[in-house]
């Protein structure tokens, strides 16, 4: 697993990269008041466990690198006319 270094505040720690594998990647559904539907879903990208520090629950502290993919389905009366 690979190290780096990363800044946290105005401290610097060490983060090892953790591997992972995806166990599901599931959709989020809304429904907006002026009637659109919004689909999302979080697509992590990397993870990693920063050396030295924890939650203040006592887990370990880790950062994600994550994508939000959006899909939206709008009434027509909200879309632009062409």
């Amino acid at each position: 697993m690979a190290k780096r270094k990363i800044n946290l505040g105005d401290r610097e720690y060490t983060a090892e990269e953790v591997p992972f594998e995806a166990e599901r990647e599931g959709w989020n559904n809304y429904v907006l008041q002026d009637g659109t539907a919004l689909k999302l879903k979080t697509v992590l990208a990397e993870v990693l466990r920063v050396e030295g520090a924890w939650a203040p629950n006592g887990d370990p502290l880790y950062l994600v690198n994550a994508s939000n993919v959006v899909v939206t389905n709008a009434p027509e009366h909200l879309k632009r006319k062409s």
